[in-house]
């Protein structure tokens, strides 16, 4: 039986924020199907529609086995095979070095944690990041569950996970035509903030489609680095481009905006070791609103004319 071990514990000086640690050897990299059509980042392709449903699928399944006991590197498993089941390459796999093919972090990890051999507790919270490649596009959604009877029973990381979804849902209300990019954060903070959390600075939401992170910088708090106005099939950087938008607000308990990285580079958790949380879709402005490419269940349309409205009056107050 392989021995399990911290690969920092002894090696490296460092030290965690929260409980939270690396469990190795990772599991052997995986190898996809050659059949499956490989990115080559940076270059255009079509089809953002269909992948972000198969992104959908693929999350729907892997949080299904989610459960005390089942390890992240299971969960990597269980997502690699969705995504062959259905023509993809995850995303991930491979990316600037990403040794797994979705990100699951847990409890005090913001973002990019890496799927490993520590087995899921009761109690836990877990946010699992799901990107696939299909036909030339990327379709990007995250969301965060509660692991065990325990989790769902905590008033305290239920409220947190409820929080990073209605911070979306908030965002996702006043997207459309005319809006200015600027105006998600000062709908989303306000928000964290009465329900006793924080928003993460240091990671935004972005462009997606033909690549698989691209402009524009979506952020969750209010700030002048924010710009431009989405528009319907909106160019953003990649001339005949329709680019989509990905908003995933990443919330943490408290009030700490620090973050460290761990040595592998990949994973943020909290200073502090607060817990933490988010919620992602893709999104493609229309005519009169916003499409949602991965809603569960399929594609759907708002009209926010009457919510783009009364932002616009609100940031008009503001002035």
């Amino acid at each position: 039986m392989t021995e399990l071990f911290d690969p920092w514990e002894k090696a490296r000086k460092f030290k965690y924020s929260g409980t939270i640690r690396a469990l190795y050897p990772l599991s052997p990299k995986t190898k996809m199907p050659s059949s499956i059509k490989r990115p080559n980042y940076g270059r255009e392709a079509e089809g953002v529609r269909v992948v972000a449903q198969l992104a959908r699928e693929a999350l729907e399944e892997v949080a299904a086995i989610v459960r005390p006991g089942i390890t992240t590197d299971e969960l990597d498993r269980a997502l690699v095979a969705a995504a062959v089941k259905r023509g993809c390459y995850p995303s991930p796999l491979g990316y600037h070095g990403f040794p797994k093919s979705v990100c699951t972090s847990l409890n005090e990890v913001i973002c990019h944690g890496i799927p490993d051999q520590r087995a899921l507790l009761d109690g836990d919270i877990l946010n699992i990041d799901v990107t696939l490649y299909h036909n030339g596009f990327h379709g990007d959604l995250n969301a965060t569950y509660p692991v065990g009877d325990s989790a769902r029973a905590n008033e305290t990381n239920m409220r947190l996970t409820h929080t990073a979804r209605t911070c979306l849902d908030a965002a996702i209300a006043i997207c459309g035509p005319g809006m200015p990019y600027a105006e998600i954060g000062h709908v989303i903070n306000p928000i964290a903030e009465k329900n006793g959390c924080v928003v993460v600075r240091d990671y935004t939401g972005h462009g997606i489609g033909r690549v698989f992170h691209g402009p524009p910088s979506i952020f969750h708090y209010p700030t002048k680095k924010a710009y431009g106005i989405m528009q319907p099939g909106h160019i953003f950087t990649y001339a005949t481009c329709n680019t989509n938008s990905s908003i995933e607000p990443m919330i943490n308990l408290g009030t700490e905006l620090r973050n460290i990285e761990w040595p592998d580079n990949w994973t943020i958790a909290t200073a502090d070791g607060s817990y933490s949380a988010a919620a992602e879709e893709t999104l493609l402005i229309t005519e009169d609103g916003v499409e949602i490419l991965t809603a569960k269940g399929g594609p759907q349309r708002l009209d926010t004319t009457a919510a783009r409205e009364r932002q616009m009056e609100a940031r008009r107050a503001r002035k």
